[in-house]
């Protein structure tokens, strides 16, 4: 038979945001201890007084809290080089039979060109490409036949080299997410390898992103 607080440390634990207020004091405990009631009931096969599950979640607090911290703390402490590229523009394309053939060209013409930044990523129904701005009027001719539904230029990117260990750790993107969320700067695109995190932003935001960025490795967490 499990304990009153291993029930709850269970459930907890499968939520890994809710650890996260848990650990930061923002949520009310008496009213999370309300909402699990009767999943702890159901583990323990008995009703669960209300004040049990409440004292059980003040138990619990300081474990999360130091859980958490030292696991994003190991990797972001070994974030790597910042990379930041301007001059950037934004393009979006309804998705359609020939839009892969654009792009076939479009590579072709830049595969030599070390000093182009391009990366894409393609949903269901549309592509985003975002590239140097030097190319517009190239994208301008190779995509002259495709149906262009969105474009923003004037932006950067900044790129962060992730160690091996962002694989096994869930919550470090929403932690960087986070940083730049509370510094009020907009992330127009999010472009991502196993090994690299890209932001695209506007160029306006671009000294105050990289600022909180580069503080990321040396801040409490």
């Amino acid at each position: 038979m499990i304990t009153i607080s291993e029930a709850v440390n269970e459930i907890v634990s499968r939520k890994p945001f809710l650890e996260e207020t848990l650990a930061g004091g923002l949520i009310n405990l008496s009213s999370l201890a309300r909402e699990i009631r009767l999943e702890v009931s159901n583990k323990l096969n008995k009703d669960v007084k209300h004040g049990a599950i409440v004292m059980a979640l003040k138990r619990l607090k300081p474990t999360i809290n130091f859980q958490i911290n030292l696991r994003v703390k190991k990797v972001i402490g070994l974030l790597g080089d910042i990379i930041v590229r301007s001059n950037l523009a934004d393009y979006t394309y309804r998705n359609s039979d020939t839009l892969i053939h654009c792009q076939t060209r479009l590579l072709e013409q830049i595969s030599s060109r070390k000093e182009i930044f391009y990366a894409f990523s393609q949903g269901i129904y549309e592509t985003t490409l975002v590239l140097s701005d030097t190319m517009n009027d190239t994208i301008a001719d190779i995509f002259k036949n495709e149906m262009l539904t969105y474009k923003i230029t004037n932006l950067s990117s900044i790129t962060i080299k992730l160690p091996e260990e962002n694989a096994q750790v869930y919550g470090i993107y929403y932690h960087i997410l986070k940083k730049l969320a509370y510094e009020g700067i907009n992330i127009l695109e999010i472009i991502s390898t196993t090994h690299e995190f890209t932001v695209i932003v506007n160029d306006h935001d671009v000294d105050s992103a990289f600022s909180v960025l580069k503080r990321l490795k040396h801040e409490d967490l």
